[in-house]
């Protein structure tokens, strides 16, 4: 499936600050859930080969939306490689932990549960929620529940990235920037006549050339 065929697949296209209002909400609910001091969504970058700071509640949510370090740096590094979800109740304990990384965002943790976001067995970025509350060890269902965050999270950071790819295929091409004014008009429509439109719209795809 093309870019253009998935963004429109995912109404995606135009939406871009729909989802990441949905990764910020994700992130603000975890930490109120767990009442933790930040809560944060890395995508990774494959081309800068980095996590990047794409939405974050508590600590540092001013100033860190856009940032990235090395992908394969620290604890979120360490869960988006083995694709394993992670709980360190003292980071100073664990070597996985990178306490560079951490000074370089302002706010160093003293514990932190990460999972990996995935979709169809890709890793897409890592969702983390630091200090969380101190009254208990974190138990099974905690895990559980964080695994939820992480799903809708990862649903959202996905259709962000297709409709990022979209976009960037359309800029420069007068044909394609027409099509996407009409998936937009077609992400409306319901039954019969959205089937037929998308067959239309993926016909015209094929005109325009790839």
């Amino acid at each position: 499936m093309s870019d253009l065929q998935a963004a429109v697949a995912a109404g995606v296209l135009g939406a871009e600050d729909g989802y990441r209002s949905l990764l910020q909400a994700t992130v603000e609910v975890a930490r109120a859930i767990f009442s933790a001091r930040a809560s944060s969504v890395f995508m990774l970058d494959d081309e800068r080969d980095e996590l990047v700071f794409e939405a974050v509640a508590g600590e540092g949510a001013s100033e860190l939306i856009g940032r990235g370090f090395p992908s394969s740096t620290g604890i979120a590094g360490w869960v988006l490689v083995t694709r394993q979800p992670l709980v360190v109740d003292d980071v100073t304990a664990d070597t996985r932990f990178s306490q560079e990384a951490a000074e370089s965002t302002g706010y160093v943790p003293k514990s932190v549960m990460a999972v990996p976001l995935l979709v169809e067995e890709r890793a897409l970025g890592v969702l983390e929620v630091l200090d969380r509350r101190a009254d208990a060890r974190v138990t099974l269902a905690e895990v559980d529940l964080l695994g939820l965050f992480a799903n809708q999270a990862a649903i959202a950071l996905d259709l962000l990235q297709r409709g990022r790819r979209a976009r960037a295929a359309f800029e420069g091409r007068g044909e394609l920037a027409s099509l996407a004014r009409v998936a937009a008009r077609i992400e409306s429509g319901e039954g019969p006549q959205r089937d037929a439109a998308l067959q239309l719209l993926s016909a015209l795809e094929r005109l325009v050339g790839p």
